[in-house]
């Protein structure tokens, strides 16, 4: 309802705020006659409300404006003001400011509504509808405010549309901190403590006001409210931006784009929005990317993610997601980073119940394949591969880099345990590669593990070996195996069975898993395979993370020696990934230790915890990597034989070369496929299209690495 109040003279001083005063003096008789001449109008007569710079102010650089309340200018001189195409004289030009303050060399044209902003210096506002900020503005934080009650509060309501995961924004938040206080659901006490450390330094005082950073522009812009802007941002068309932060430097560039809506939300440094994309209830990371129409709403995006067209509801998304294609959905999930969602995926369209309580969780390099759809709840392991297809019951796949495909309704799914491992060396080769290289933050707050091969993945493989060789031990029963039948106990049974995988290597037969799917089940494609691949890569991540503890402490050798200095490190063997950093599980549980006993008492000082885990990463790496050597040899490592060594060295060689074979394969068959050939004229053509294998500087780069890991593997075992 719009109020109308009939207009009093002002005769009361301004209250100016006391930090910008410095270097201030109020207006000569001269200057503002020449600012009335320029048709400018202040709602005292006296203009006693503007405060100008003692380093330089020139009044006919102002025209055709209207100041009220406080208004506090910077520097202003004769000078230009150039982004880009778009160059601009200093000064204030048809527009209305009330309690602003200005940095120096402000170039303000056509703002029609500027109302409780600071602004830096060398800033650009040009053909902008609205600008303004109550005193009561969180900028997308949630916090509440002197006399606010708790149903105002922002909450992002991520991994569950019920809202049963909510978690609070706030501006240093990264993936790990979103993850711990959406998982965490038990300990009341610790979701308490969240709130706290997120309300600390929040005096509640409505007394908050807009800021616009050094050298940003803002351009073109319907709607701006609410907002805190830092340094070189450049914002042009925007529709509506409100109650957000957009954090931006000097050495990380963030941009707003044409027809963009966002609200109630922080967008991290480097990060892009553009092309009428819509943001709600959120949280970009660094160097992320929302355009093409795309669709974030109460939800959480990961460092070094793209995503457009598509919509995403209720999620919380780990760094490096892409996802990029206007018939994908992604909709209650908890997805753990390095994953790509393909178009057509709808994953979250076909609930189990009548209330929107469902879930799903992907580990690392989740990847459904074209026009798939999943039923919540379910789970998947790390780079699981899926086919394209209905999958219509829940799922638990349990197996890692597999490939999983449906048969029908009411059809057991098929799986192939160590999928990627049989045929698809190349990208776990190029994975971590691609990854570093599309790691463009500056500043690299949030720890991401980019290698598939790590402790993550590696708990995940132990438990699949063991599930392997039960349900073999299941199959030769039934098969009538004698070896099976005579054994005594279900411990003889399992290492009969073990006994047969290691023995038949060539055996080729079906296993049925009813774990993995809902009253269907699944089955196990080419479980001998599997078995032995699985067990070659555990061994590869061991010797490679024992070398590369090595290498950091400059020991040549595996002695024993060496061996007794990685034993008195502690042994992890369970393993979180908290946002993309591999954490140590009891370290996750001493940080909520120490968050509660107020040990730690800010977000900054869980980062500084972050740090010090990460710092000991390597450490932590290369005592599990013994405990796995121990749990596949099943002994200590102390009575590993001279054969035991061999057999590590010949897995582990067999592997590199795999890697490396696999990648120069993966490559070359691009050059000589007929049907990859057909295409172009002649094979000057397919260079000039595609480039020259030997041009690629990757497989180059892996040429090298390849013979120097295998030599440094001989030199250390």
């Amino acid at each position: 309802m719009v109020t109308i109040t009939p207009a009093k003279k002002k005769t009361t001083a301004p209250t100016f705020p006391k930090e910008c005063l410095k270097n201030t003096r109020a207006l000569t008789g001269a200057e503002i006659e020449t600012l009335k001449k320029n048709r400018n109008h202040s709602d005292r007569s006296d203009w006693s409300n503007v405060l100008v710079s003692k380093k330089g102010f020139d009044p006919d650089l102002i025209y055709g404006s209207a100041f009220s309340g406080f208004v506090v200018l910077g520097q202003l001189r004769n000078a230009k003001v150039k982004y880009h195409d778009l160059e601009l004289e200093c000064g204030i030009y048809n527009s209305k400011l009330r309690d602003v303050v200005t940095g120096n060399d402000n170039a303000i044209h056509n703002v029609a509504y500027l109302e409780n902003y600071r602004l830096g210096s060398g800033v650009i506002l040009f053909n902008i509808q609205e600008m303004s900020c109550t005193k009561h503005s969180k900028f997308g934080n949630g916090i509440l405010k002197q006399g606010e009650s708790e149903d105002v509060r922002v909450w992002i309501g991520v991994a569950n549309e019920n809202d049963g995961r909510a978690v609070l924004p706030f501006e240093s938040m990264i993936p790990a901190d979103a993850y711990l206080w959406s998982r965490k659901r038990g300990d009341k006490k610790l979701l308490k403590r969240f709130v706290e450390l997120t309300e600390k330094g929040n005096t509640k005082k409505n007394d908050t006001y807009g800021t616009v950073g050094n050298e940003t522009v803002i351009k073109n812009t319907t709607l701006l409210k609410d907002a805190k802007i830092g340094d070189c941002a450049y914002i042009k068309g925007a529709f509506k931006l409100k109650n957000i932060t957009v954090l931006s430097s000097a050495q990380e560039e963030s941009q707003i784009g044409e027809g963009v809506e966002m609200v109630n939300g922080i967008m991290g440094y480097g990060s892009r929005a553009f092309y009428q994309a819509v943001a709600v209830r959120f949280v970009l990371g660094r160097n992320c990317q929302l355009k093409y129409g795309a669709r974030l709403l109460n939800s959480i995006l990961g460092d070094n993610s793209t995503v457009s067209c598509c919509e995403l509801l209720n999620n919380l998304i780990f760094p490096f997601h892409e996802q990029h294609h206007n018939s994908s959905f992604l909709i209650a999930t908890t997805v753990m980073g390095q994953s790509n969602i393909a178009a057509g995926a709808t994953i979250g369209s076909n609930h189990n119940s009548r209330s929107p309580d469902g879930e799903i969780i992907a580990g690392r390099g989740f990847w459904p394949g074209l026009c798939s759809d999943f039923k919540h709840n379910s789970k998947f392991a790390s780079f699981v591969l899926a086919s394209k297809g209905s999958y219509q019951r829940e799922l638990n796949i349990s197996y890692p880099f597999s490939l999983i495909a449906a048969a029908g309704e009411n059809e057991p799914i098929q799986i192939m345990p160590a999928y990627w491992f049989m045929f698809n060396m190349f990208a776990i080769a190029r994975n971590r590669y691609k990854f570093q290289k599309r790691d463009k933050r500056v500043v690299k707050v949030q720890h991401i593990e980019t290698d598939p091969l790590a402790p993550d993945t590696m708990q995940q493989i132990l438990p699949a070996l063991s599930r392997i060789i039960e349900l073999t031990k299941n199959y030769l029963q039934d098969a009538g195996l004698e070896n099976i039948l005579a054994a005594k106990g279900d411990a003889q049974k399992l290492q009969a069975a073990k006994d047969f995988l290691h023995q038949n290597p060539n055996a080729d037969f079906v296993l049925q898993d009813e774990l993995c799917q809902k009253k269907c089940g699944a089955l196990i494609l080419k479980p001998v395979k599997a078995y032995k691949e699985y067990r070659k890569i555990v061994k590869y991540f061991a010797a490679r993370s024992l070398m590369e503890f090595c290498s950091v402490h400059k020991i040549k050798k595996l002695s024993a020696s060496a061996i007794q200095k990685i034993m008195a490190i502690e042994l992890y063997t369970k393993w979180t990934n908290a946002g993309g950093q591999i954490l140590p599980s009891k370290k996750v549980d001493e940080l909520c230790a120490k968050i509660n006993s107020k040990k730690i008492d800010s977000w900054e000082a869980v980062h500084k915890f972050y740090d010090a885990c990460q710092n000991s990463y390597g450490d932590y790496k290369a005592r599990y990597a013994i405990y796995l050597l121990e749990e596949l040899y099943s002994r200590k490592i102390s009575d590993f034989t001279k054969e035991i060594f061999q057999d590590i060295i010949a897995d582990v060689t067999a592997v590199s070369n795999d890697i490396y074979s696999d990648s120069i394969y993966s490559r070359k068959k691009d050059y000589d496929d007929p049907f990859r050939q057909m295409t172009y004229g002649d094979a000057d053509e397919m260079t000039a299209v595609l480039g020259s294998i030997n041009d690629n500087v990757f497989l180059r780069d892996l040429k090298v690495q390849t013979a120097q890991f295998n030599e440094r593997l001989l030199e250390l075992l």
